[in-house]
């Protein structure tokens, strides 16, 4: 039987149902959705310039029949203010001084003004007014109401000589309409100061700004000719949107927090500008949007049923080939039995070689189980010898205490503990502050060996011992210094410390003969330490240092021909916790 390798991962199971589905969903979807993209950006194209161009072309058509009316309000005023016959007229009325002959030309006036408003049906209120009388309004063609007084009215603009005001509450007695008004002097003869005040018709703002025309909500504001005072005509907008609508930015159109802005200059001076929300400008497109939608749920749906069914034909077979799988458990031995289907039969003839190479490896494994219990015996061996040596030790210590040899019993407890640290049954994984106690040890042993010749000193930072590292990491490195590094009075140093954040630098220093940067980079080599004498040392620290650190982990060597070596190296702070050891 096949086993898993300690350390690999099973594979992600996938359904063959799930895959399948999969499959024609991609293969269903895919193409509609790249339909769907290319139609989407070109009809967004498509109806944006033609939802866009429609409000253009309704909105100058609105500001055409304002200029059109402004245009009337311009003439008939230049009738009443103008004309050579009424003026004439107007001047005798205001010098007259007998009533009957002040009634006839009165008469005269009314029939001039209503005979100029009913040839001008865009044309309401009429009124020739005196300002600073009693009462102003001298003649007019409707009731006025008592508290006329143009000085209250919007100003709208200035053009052709006249003053013209709204929008603005009419001044007709008993109507509300909004409505525009022009004020346009009249010069009589005398002291007097006279002005002809005309208003559009009660219905041309209901009649000019007409939401039919545009087939959505728009609101409408209009700007005076100084950008002064912004009116909504219709419905209600935040204030930013009515301000920056006042504002000239030279954009016929424009977006806006959420709104759309098109924008129409007279060349009588005032701005028309139309507001849409973004979502109402949207419509259309959203509407086409929800029937893609509905498009690909439908799309989505046909896929699943065509996956049903294709799954149904392929489940008989599959089901088949699965009895056999489970079959082989209860007998590896038993011949299979084929479907009939040359895609499965086809796996199931595979499957029976199979089952031939299993029986193969049953055997094999058999085999093998016998010489593992030999490898167990010679495991247990290996662990014998250690165990003799540590008593055999123990008691040369003992009778070197005995006999007074303290210099002995000194070199053998060192001895002891060296061996115990190096071949002992503990954990790889240890603490930097373990560690530390093991080189102090073997260095104890070195330097009674080499009778002091050298020094040795630890500077270890307390906050890093409690860190764990690979065990038997440093020492390599400081027998490396002791072997190869070191003259006469030589000096060797481990250095212990934080780094940055989360990591730690430990640094192994001698002053011996150093090397040049030929020889570093040789050694950083798989091949260069073994090259340099070195031996297995160097080499058992870089595969530690790889195995348990991987990239994180930093070596670099620093050293001179006659100032030493200085080997140094970063890795991340962790816990025993943190190792899989």
């Amino acid at each position: 039987m096949s086993r898993t390798k300690p350390g690999s991962h099973t594979p992600a199971v996938k359904s063959l149902r799930t895959t399948l589905v999969i499959y024609l969903l991609i293969g269903t979807l895919l193409p509609l959705l790249i339909v769907g993209i290319v139609s989407y950006t070109s009809i967004f194209s498509i109806l944006s310039g033609k939802i866009g161009s429609g409000i253009s072309a309704s909105l100058r058509q609105e500001a055409l029949s304002l200029e059109n009316a402004i245009d009337n309000l311009d003439f008939a005023s230049k009738q009443f203010a103008l004309d050579g016959q009424i003026v004439e007229e107007m001047s005798s009325f205001l010098l007259e001084k007998q009533i009957y002959r002040k009634s006839q030309i009165m008469s005269s006036i009314n029939q001039k003004i209503n005979l100029v408003n009913f040839t001008n049906p865009y044309i309401g209120l009429t009124a020739y007014i005196m300002p600073g009388s009693d009462d102003p309004v001298l003649f007019t063609n409707m009731s006025a109401r008592r508290n006329f007084d143009i000085s209250t009215l919007p100003s709208f603009m200035r053009y052709n000589g006249a003053d013209y005001y709204g929008p603005h509450g009419t001044m007709y007695a008993v109507g509300d309409n909004v409505v525009f008004s022009e004020q346009r002097i009249v010069r009589v003869s005398g002291q007097h100061q006279l002005y002809i005040y005309l208003e559009t018709n009660y219905s041309l703002l209901r009649k000019i700004f007409k939401q039919e025309a545009y087939g959505m909500k728009v609101n409408h504001l209009l700007v005076n000719q100084s950008g002064t005072f912004t009116h909504v005509i219709d419905g209600k907008l935040p204030g930013k949107i009515v301000k920056a609508a006042g504002k000239s930015s030279g954009l016929p159109h424009e977006e806006l927090d959420g709104y759309h802005l098109f924008r129409y200059e007279s060349p009588q001076g005032w701005k028309l500008v139309a507001v849409v929300k973004k979502s109402v400008f949207n419509s259309e497109i959203y509407s086409w949007f929800y029937k893609m939608i509905l498009l690909a749920l439908s799309t989505l749906l046909f896929a699943g049923v065509l996956a049903w069914l294709i799954w149904k034909r392929i489940y008989g077979p599959l089901r088949k080939v699965n009895v056999e799988i489970i079959r082989m458990a209860e007998n590896v031995t038993a011949p299979v039995a084929f479907t009939n289907v040359e895609e499965f039969d086809f796996v199931l003839s595979n499957f029976q070689q199979m089952k031939d190479q299993v029986n193969d490896l049953l055997l094999a494994v058999a085999r093998n189980e016998k010489q593992k219990s030999q490898f167990e015996i010679e495991k247990l061996l290996s662990q014998i010898n250690p165990h003799f040596l540590h008593n055999t030790l123990n008691t040369v210590q003992w009778l070197a205490r005995l006999n007074g040899q303290k210099e002995i019993d000194k070199l053998v407890t060192l001895l002891v503990k060296v061996l115990h640290y190096n071949l002992g049954k503990q954990s790889i994984i240890v603490t930097i502050g373990e560690e530390i106690e093991a080189i102090r040890n073997y260095m104890e042993l070195q330097r009674i060996r080499y009778d002091y010749e050298f020094e040795f000193n630890v500077q270890a930072e307390e906050d890093v011992l409690s860190a764990a590292v690979p065990r038997f990491l440093l020492q390599p490195l400081v027998e490396n210094s002791i072997y190869h590094g070191l003259s006469d009075n030589g000096k060797v140093e481990v250095i212990i410390t934080a780094h940055d954040v989360d990591e730690i630098l430990l640094c192994v220093k001698d002053n011996g003969t150093g090397m040049d940067s030929d020889k570093i980079e040789e050694l950083l080599s798989d091949d260069g330490a073994r090259k340099r004498g070195l031996g297995i040392g160097f080499s058992y620290v870089m595969r530690m240092l790889r195995m348990y650190y991987g990239e994180q982990m930093t070596l670099q060597i620093a050293s001179n021909p006659g100032e030493g070596t200085c080997v140094s190296i970063i890795i991340p702070k962790k816990s025993k916790e943190d190792f899989d050891d």
